[in-house]
Formats: C-alpha cells, sequence, structure tokens
C-alpha cells in the first residue's frame, strides 16, 4: 500500500500559486458553513514523516480559521492518561456538531509505534486494530466525518533529510528521534504499518496515503481532499448500514433474566444490620487496597423506577473515604451533551487509578429509555450494543472491573412504593407523573431489558439481575457482589 504511494509527484511553483487562493477560499467558506451543521468532523494526521505532519498541522491552521479548529498533538500518555483506557484522551477531545478537531498522531502511530518497539505482541496489536476500527465506525454511524490522512515518505527521501540534518545543526532540531528510528527500522515499522492501514481503511472512514515527499504536492492534496469531503458530506452521502441486525420479540421470553429470578428472596431486620455491617468493613478494607495497588472500578445501577438504586448505592458509599468514590446521577442529556456521541459523557467521568465510580442509571439508557420511547432510531438503538461491549472491553482490558446490577421488582412492589412515596414529605419530589405513565409499557420495557441482558452480558461485564422486592435483601446482594469482584481483581 504505501510502496504504491511513492509515485514521485511534485507540483510546480506556479501551478500551487493559481490554486491556491481557490482553494482557500472554498476550504473557509466550507468551515462557515460547518458552525451551523450538525454534524462534527475528525481530521486525523498521521504517518511515517513525523517532519510532514507537523508540517500539514501548520498549513491547515494558516488555511483554516484557527479559533474553529481545535488541535490535540497526542504524544506520550500523561499520568493521568495512563490511569485510564487507552481511548480516553481521544473520547475527551472529540468535537461537538459544527466543531472540527485536528488530531495528530493519535492511535494509528501509537499502535504502529507500540508493536514496533515491541511493547505489545501481536495479539494485544489486532485486538487494539479491531477498538480502532470499532472507534472510528462509532463516530462515523452518529454522523461524524472522518478525514485520515497517512503521510508517507520514501525511505532514499528519508535517508536525504536524515544527511541534511546532520550536516546542517539549524536543521538538525526538526529531525526528531522518531526519523531516525523509522530509518534503521524501516522493515519493521513499514509492513506494521501497511497492516494498520489496510484493517483500519473502511468505506466510510478510509485512509487518504499521501506521499510527503513534495511539500506543494503533500499540501494542495490534503487541502482539496478535505473540502471534498467537507462538501459530500454537508450534501449528505448515504448513511452506512447498521452494526446490528435487529432482533427482539413482542413479550419478554419465558426464560429470560427477569422471568428467572425469585422475588421472594427476603431478610430479617436483624440478619440484615448484621450483614451490613460485615459486609460494610469488609468493603472499607478492600478500598484502602484497591486505592494502595491503583485499581479503579465501575460500578452502574439500573432498575425499575423505585427498585431502591438509590438506596443501594447509599449502602456502598457509607463504607468508604468520601475522596475514595464518584457518584454520578444521570438525568436528560445537556446541550452539550446532546452535541456529542452518546458515550462521550461517560467516558469523560472515567475515574482515576484507585477511585470507585457509580453510576446511577448509565449508557443502557440508550437501549432503554431510548428505544421505548422513541428517542432513538432502531438503527442507533441496535448498534449501540456492540459499542456499549467495546466500551466495556477497553474498561475490562485496563483491569476496571465492571460491575452492572438490574434491580427487578414486580408491577405490585413498585405502586406500592408510588404511593407511600406521596405521603412521606421528603420522598414527595421522587414521584411525578411520568412514573406512573411509564408503568403502562411494563411489557415494553421488558422485552428491551430482556434483550439487553442476553446481548450485553460478557465474560469480563457481566449483568447481575438482583431481587428487590425487598430492599434488605437486594443491598446485601449488592454489596457481597462488589466484595467478591474486588478481591477477585485485588488477587
Amino acid at each position: 500500500m504505501l510502496e504504491s504511494a511513492e509515485m514521485g509527484r511534485s507540483e510546480s511553483r506556479d501551478a500551487y500559486d493559481e490554486r491556491l487562493p481557490a482553494l482557500r477560499v472554498e476550504l473557509l467558506n466550507a468551515q462557515f458553513d460547518l458552525r451551523g451543521a450538525k454534524f462534527p468532523v475528525v481530521l486525523l494526521v498521521a504517518g511515517d514523516d513525523h517532519i510532514g505532519c507537523n508540517a500539514v498541522v501548520n498549513v491547515l491552521h494558516e488555511w483554516l480559521d484557527a479559533r474553529y479548529l481545535r488541535t490535540h498533538a497526542f504524544t506520550r500518555a500523561t499520568h493521568e492518561e495512563r490511569e485510564r483506557p487507552r481511548f480516553w484522551r481521544y473520547w475527551r477531545a472529540l468535537p461537538g456538531r459544527g466543531e472540527t478537531a485536528l488530531y495528530v498522531g493519535a492511535w494509528p502511530q501509537a499502535v504502529v509505534a507500540d508493536r514496533a518497539r515491541r511493547k505489545i505482541g501481536k495479539g494485544e496489536f489486532g485486538r487494539r486494530l479491531g477498538h480502532i476500527a470499532r472507534f472510528e465506525s462509532t463516530l462515523v454511524r452518529e454522523g461524524a466525518l472522518v478525514v485520515k490522512f497517512w503521510l508517507h515518505l520514501p525511505k532514499k527521501e528519508l535517508q536525504k533529510r536524515l544527511r541534511r540534518a546532520k550536516k546542517d545543526p539549524e536543521q538538525n532540531w526538526r529531525v526528531g528521534e522518531t526519523d531516525g528510528y523509522v530509518y534503521e527500522n524501516w522493515n519493521r515499522v513499514i509492513p506494521l504499518a501497511e497492516e494498520m492501514l489496510a484493517r483500519t481503511s473502511t468505506g466510510a472512514a478510509p485512509w487518504h496515503v499521501i506521499e510527503s515527499s513534495d511539500a506543494r504536492h503533500r499540501d494542495l492534496t490534503i487541502g482539496e481532499t478535505l473540502l471534498r469531503e467537507l462538501k459530500e458530506h454537508t450534501e449528505g452521502r448515504p448513511a452506512p448500514p447498521p452494526a446490528d441486525a435487529p432482533t427482539g420479540g413482542e413479550v419478554p421470553p419465558a426464560d429470560g433474566a427477569l422471568a428467572c429470578t425469585d422475588l421472594t428472596a427476603s431478610l430479617s431486620g436483624e440478619r440484615y444490620d448484621k450483614e451490613l455491617a460485615k459486609r460494610q468493613r469488609q468493603l472499607r478494607k478492600l478500598s484502602g487496597r484497591a486505592r494502595k495497588k491503583g485499581l479503579s472500578s465501575v460500578l452502574l445501577f439500573e432498575g425499575w423506577d423505585a427498585a431502591g438504586k438509590g438506596g443501594a448505592i447509599r449502602r456502598i458509599t457509607s463504607a468508604l473515604d468520601a475522596s475514595d468514590y464518584h457518584v454520578v446521577p444521570i438525568a436528560a442529556p445537556t446541550q452539550e451533551e446532546l452535541a456529542h456521541h452518546y458515550l462521550w459523557r461517560f467516558w469523560r467521568h472515567l475515574p482515576r487509578a484507585g477511585r470507585m465510580l457509580l453510576f446511577d442509571r448509565s449508557w443502557y439508557g440508550r437501549v432503554l429509555v431510548e428505544r421505548v420511547e422513541g428517542y432513538a432510531t432502531s438503527e442507533a438503538w441496535q448498534r449501540a450494543y456492540s459499542e456499549i461491549r467495546d466500551f466495556e472491553e477497553q474498561l475490562a482490558e485496563r483491569g476496571t472491573p465492571v460491575l452492572k446490577f438490574w434491580l427487578h421488582i414486580d408491577p405490585e412492589t413498585q405502586l406500592e412504593r408510588f404511593k407511600a412515596r406521596e405521603i412521606t414529605p421528603y420522598k414527595k419530589y421522587k414521584i411525578t407523573n411520568d412514573d406512573y405513565r411509564n408503568r403502562e409499557r411494563w411489557e415494553d420495557y421488558s422485552v428491551a431489558i430482556e434483550e439487553m441482558i442476553a446481548r450485553t452480558t460478557t465474560e469480563s461485564a457481566p449483568w447481575h439481575v438482583i431481587a428487590a422486592n425487598d430492599k434488605k435483601h437486594a443491598r446485601i446482594q449488592v454489596l457481597k457482589t462488589v466484595c467478591r469482584a474486588l478481591d477477585r481483581a485485588l488477587d
């Protein structure tokens, strides 16, 4: 792939000067039009030509309005970034609708470098390429325009550059350690780059491989390609096919996770008090060990309205030091969150090493309330299953336990709790007309819940369905599950 790009193409100064003015005007107009668009632009510049990448960044800042172009140069990960999954820093930098982000190096260059330097093996290399392909597919399927450039410099040209830098001290600073490493390890680096390009180039997010020997040819090609992509996307190109085929029936399966849950399980008050004290002591000790070891964990709580999610969360947090956990209640997304992919707001909350993050409702809203209430299209919530599995897989690969709880009650218990809330002064705020309206769609939600559990239960992130008709029993079961998971992860 890279060898075929070595065509020796160049652009004369006269031709460059003739084409450039109109190109710059059109690019600025396209950038202005983008501000009112309903999609973000992710512009990726990477390659084996380190100097060329930097030069292209400077050119783009000159040609475009820098006020509306956010540039992110990803070099060695910071300590804070290493405490989280690898893609955390890329998700945090994602642009909102109508915005453009310029990524330099980023995920493709990082995976090639790590494999070339033998920091990762062949299996990990393949897994990371899979994450890259799914990440880009996730962005595209939500409407983003992803434009990727790989700048390739032939070996002979790189050799000339290194020789010139050695002779001219004033130019030596431009040639970094990366350039020398690529030249000395050419037969290892280039095949890895070619494999990465082949496995992450898709119809929706193809790689544009550009020979960068001639700066004028390189810059014009990038500018014209970017302009063409912006125009095509603004005018509307066909949407990519859904990632998952439609599934699900009209009624919940008789042998599903909810139907198999014994809702009669209960615990006496005396037994509850003893178990609560015991499990909270255990959790406190495990939390201290996790803090010292740098083990973070993510807990999410889903369940029927009034199933006791808040109470279960409080029994966990009351056993912990306030600096060791963070609770994130999930409500309707803000305007800023709506301008990004729905997983963006969850990625940005991921905890630092040694801390516990608890979500009171979670990313599963996409396949529950958004599905049932029609806030997400059928294609959007169907593809969410694979997006969610990939998200949780990356957490697990980082060593982060992911604990997913569904607190299950029956309709009769829910109605009793609704009535109790109405007559309890400090609980009145918890009950709304929407709560009663949602009861009318119990069967629809049951179908969605059963499918969610079936399609997103994995070995590293299984669902724990908790019988919650008896709150005491539910709280102890949650505490036991958390303690077991932490103990296993720490050992």
